[in-house]
């Protein structure tokens, strides 16, 4: 045994990341796993992937516990994340300070990098956005859709368009070289997503799993985790 297995939303990746070397003094163990939409990363579970833990929003968590897939004992949040744009990190900064505006930067950008729109926080919020600013036509043919919104974040930093922008969780964005956050969507628009861990029913690592949690959620941490793009407490 050298790793334990992780199954988490791609929001929780850089913080993850981040503990990972503390983890690893703690207990021998690496972390392994996959970091992706938060409903296929559940799908992944209730099909028997083998996990430690999961790192999931908030209402899947609950989800997954009613299924006793999870320990409810052990569920714990790890704080806040919003839905944010990104833009290349030598791009000027877009105005997203209402929705008006947020309309503007959207239509002003020949591609749109986003997550998933079926199985991502993010990126489910973004297609309903694009519906609520009454502009799905006119973007569709610019959005680049990937698995996750790190994935997203990769491609946009690296993308040849003039005029590029981004969408997807706050963290995604802080933890990807190459793009900056621009903003957090605004009122009306706005998206704040509470995140999750558990332990799996099924963990071989059960201690181990239960360790990084405390990590997660540890009052020390909390630099770490607003670094990274985790806020404190419901907006």
């Amino acid at each position: 045994m050298t790793a334990m297995n992780i199954l988490s939303g791609g929001a929780a990746q850089g913080l993850v990341g981040s503990l990972a070397p503390q983890f690893k003094a703690l207990t021998g163990l690496g972390i392994e796993g996959e970091f992706g939409a938060v409903g296929a990363m559940a799908e992944k579970l209730r099909k028997g992937v083998p996990a430690d833990m999961v790192i999931l929003t908030a209402a899947l968590i609950a989800a997954l516990a009613r299924e006793h897939l999870v320990a409810a004992a052990s569920i714990a949040d790890i704080g806040v994340v919003e839905t944010a744009v990104a833009v290349r990190a030598g791009d000027p900064l877009a105005t997203v300070k209402d929705a008006a505006s947020l309309r503007d930067a959207l239509l002003a950008a020949d591609a749109i990098f986003v997550p998933d729109t079926k199985a991502s926080t993010a990126g489910i919020h973004v297609a309903k956005v694009l519906q609520q600013l009454g502009i799905v036509d006119e973007v569709a043919a610019r959005l680049k859709i990937y698995p996750n919104g790190a994935t997203a974040m990769r491609h946009l930093a690296a993308s040849d368009a003039v005029r590029p922008i981004g969408c997807t969780q706050s963290t995604e964005i802080i933890s990807t070289n190459g793009v900056k956050l621009s903003g957090s969507l605004p009122s009306g628009c706005e998206l704040s997503t509470v995140y999750t861990a558990a332990v799996t029913t099924k963990a071989a690592n059960a201690k181990q799993a239960q360790a990084l949690i405390d990590l997660l959620i540890a009052a020390d941490q909390h630099g770490l985790r607003e670094r990274a793009g985790f806020l404190r407490g419901e907006k």
